[in-house]
């Protein structure tokens, strides 16, 4: 699937420019391992002009989840058969799932670019982000509780605010970027690509990694249960160890 004659608006075009050729090992330490048993999946990064400039949109996970309850996510989950296989079946599942967790209407929303996947080993989905312009703003609301407890447009500014950016600690010693955004604390995976969404972009400004802050106790609780039913040694492997920028502590593999 090629987007070379996707229209887009010009505060975009670095983004998609920087997109088309980006190096993998830029976003992630953790690529698909060519193993048949990668669950392939994709998320939509999704982009709107605000009345403040650019935002994206983003969903609070539930708090009764399984798995990665209470985290700040992008739409998305795993590929369905009737979604199609290579980057157009990426490119819809992503849509599919936005529709399903947000009632977005995939209909205002023009795709422009996929990052190279990046691989989740904890649960070993290779995700695609599939990065989109919101042409036609539509109402987004929760349509499912029991899977998503808010969804909410944040602008690109406020997340690239030093003020509100820290270095991220989770008990285990993983460290990695997140974002402090209103109440909401934005870690793991979804900060590591909103960090490269700001680089990529051009909107990064200047910020302290060296101001460390705990992951906050709801987290880490919601982290522990979510692990509750895996091994000891798996358990351990929170999903900030696998964040996009997330570094490993000292004497830990």
């Amino acid at each position: 699937m090629t987007f070379d004659d996707v229209q887009i608006p010009d505060w975009l075009r670095p983004l998609a420019k920087a997109s088309a050729d980006v190096d993998p090992n830029l976003l992630s330490r953790f690529l698909p391992p060519d193993d048949p048993s990668v669950r392939n999946s994709a998320v939509l990064i999704l982009l709107a002009e605000g009345n403040d400039g650019p935002e994206v949109l983003l969903t609070e996970r539930s708090w009764t989840m399984r798995k990665h309850a209470g985290q700040i996510a992008f739409p998305g989950g795993g590929v369905d058969p009737e979604d199609g296989t290579g980057a157009e079946g990426l490119v819809r599942t992503a849509l599919r799932e936005a529709w399903e967790e947000t009632g977005l209407d995939p209909d205002g929303v023009v795709p422009f670019a996929t990052w190279p996947a990046l691989w989740v080993p904890v649960s070993n989905f290779g995700v695609t982000p599939v990065l989109a312009w919101w042409r036609t703003p539509s109402p987004v609301a929760v349509v499912d509780p029991a899977e998503v407890a808010s969804v909410l447009t944040v602008p690109v500014q406020t997340l690239a605010d030093p003020a509100l950016r820290v270095t991220c600690r989770h008990p285990s010693g993983f460290t990695g970027p997140a974002f402090l955004v209103g109440d909401l604390f934005v870690w793991g995976f979804t900060a590591g690509l909103l960090d490269k969404l700001l680089l990529l972009g051009g909107w990064a400004r200047d910020w302290d990694p060296s101001n460390v802050v705990p992951l906050p106790d709801r987290l880490v609780e919601a982290a522990w249960r979510s692990e509750g039913r895996r091994s000891e040694d798996v358990r351990r492997m929170t999903a900030i160890e696998h964040d996009l920028g997330g570094n490993d502590p000292e004497g830990v593999e």
